[in-house]
């Protein structure tokens, strides 16, 4: 069986399970129905552009994603599918036995934004700065979106990142700031990122 195959039928059967807990036998057929377009999806793009390789470690990280980051990779083919529906493509050579989906367009111009395995607008001036994002999910598996959103909303309530931002050098001076040259930069993951790639917005 082919990795986009079985990778469809992870993503069926775990919403099919989430579906059955929370709502029972109607929960399974409607968990099963959604998982099956995400996951058919997330599936089609990991065989149509190879995202993985028939190597070692292609199966590693294929594991590694389908299991202890599963829930990384379920919200990286949610945000997949919203980025296809909205008429954007598939990167497939910057995808091709990556171990990650590339999409061409990003969120934004300014920004590549990556969710699980899924990285959307990135390049080669940022891309190893993403695929730290990648590596973190992938070690910290269900506990990286919790950990993520938990840094975010404490950073944004308590700067305590005040304490050693460089003040001089990227002035908070206006609200957009605050968030955008304070609290982004300063959490743990685009902190650890920026040291491996690219530079901080300023």
């Amino acid at each position: 069986m082919g990795y986009g195959f079985v990778s469809a039928l992870v993503h069926t059967v775990a919403a099919a399970v989430l579906g059955l807990l929370v709502g029972g036998p109607v929960g399974l057929l409607v968990g099963a129905g959604l998982g099956l377009v995400v996951g058919g999806v997330f599936g089609w793009a990991v065989a149509s552009a190879r995202v993985y390789g028939p190597d070692s470690r292609g199966v590693f990280l294929f594991v590694v994603d389908h299991t202890w980051s599963l829930l990384n990779t379920v919200v990286g083919a949610v945000y997949l599918a919203l980025h296809l529906v909205v008429g954007h493509s598939l990167d497939r050579a910057g995808s091709q036995r990556s171990c990650r989906v590339n999409v061409v367009e990003g969120v934004s111009p300014r920004y590549a934004t990556t969710l699980g395995t899924v990285c959307a607008g990135s390049g080669p001036a940022i891309q190893r700065h993403e695929d730290v994002h990648i590596l973190q999910a992938r070690i910290l598996g269900p506990l990286y979106i919790p950990l993520v959103v938990a840094n975010y909303v404490l950073f944004t309530i308590a700067p305590v990142w005040l304490l050693w931002h460089d003040h001089q050098g990227a002035p908070i001076n206006r609200f957009t700031r605050y968030f955008e040259i304070g609290v982004y930069p300063h959490v743990w993951t685009e902190a650890i990122a920026y040291r491996v790639q690219g530079t901080p917005p300023r």
